[in-house]
């Protein structure tokens, strides 16, 4: 009977043992994974261009796309006015936009009256973290000087390191004139 005791015990204790080194395996797996990890330089993604539907907007059309970055410096706050952010730099916008209407047949840069490029505000105040996300840009569609209904835009983003990101060419937009 005492035998039949410690043998009983023991079992019991391995099972123990094996359900508790399972729980630590389930937890390593499922809450220490590596954070992701992107190159510094941002990376962007088209997503879309559509009209907006609201009256208070005096904007025509909302700009959708994905970014990454691997240090997560994307993004500037109002106070980022010293060199290279001031306002006599190239660098005071960190989101470039150029646009483009469809000329007989080919689309051709045109040059507005007023900028399209912005300032992206901060998207992380973490160090060295790896981020991505959606970002949306209402912008104007209607040049008064053109008779052409079509159009697209390009546009790129610079971090607070000055890394660039690639191109992105959004889809036509027919604009009602």
């Amino acid at each position: 009977m005492y035998l039949c005791l410690l043998d009983l015990i023991d079992l019991t204790m391995r099972r123990v043992c094996c359900f508790m080194a399972f729980l630590l395996l389930l937890f390593v797996a499922t809450c220490c994974r590596p954070q992701e990890k992107y190159p510094v330089e941002p990376a962007i993604e088209f997503v879309s261009l559509e009209a907006i539907a609201d009256e208070e907007n005096d904007k025509d059309v909302r700009l959708t796309f994905k970014f990454q970055d691997g240090d997560g410096d994307i993004g500037l706050n109002e106070t980022d006015l010293y060199f290279p952010f001031d306002t006599g730099s190239v660098f005071y916008y960190n989101c470039f936009i150029s646009y483009f209407e469809k000329q007989n047949g080919e689309f051709v840069e045109v040059e507005l009256p007023m900028t399209l490029n912005m300032r992206i505000p901060r998207l992380s105040e973490q160090s060295e973290e790896s981020i991505e996300g959606e970002i949306y840009l209402d912008l104007y569609a209607k040049n008064p000087f053109s008779r052409y209904d079509t159009i697209r835009y390009e546009l790129f983003i610079v971090d607070r390191k000055l890394n660039y990101s690639n191109t992105i060419t959004t889809s036509e937009f027919v604009v009602k004139k």
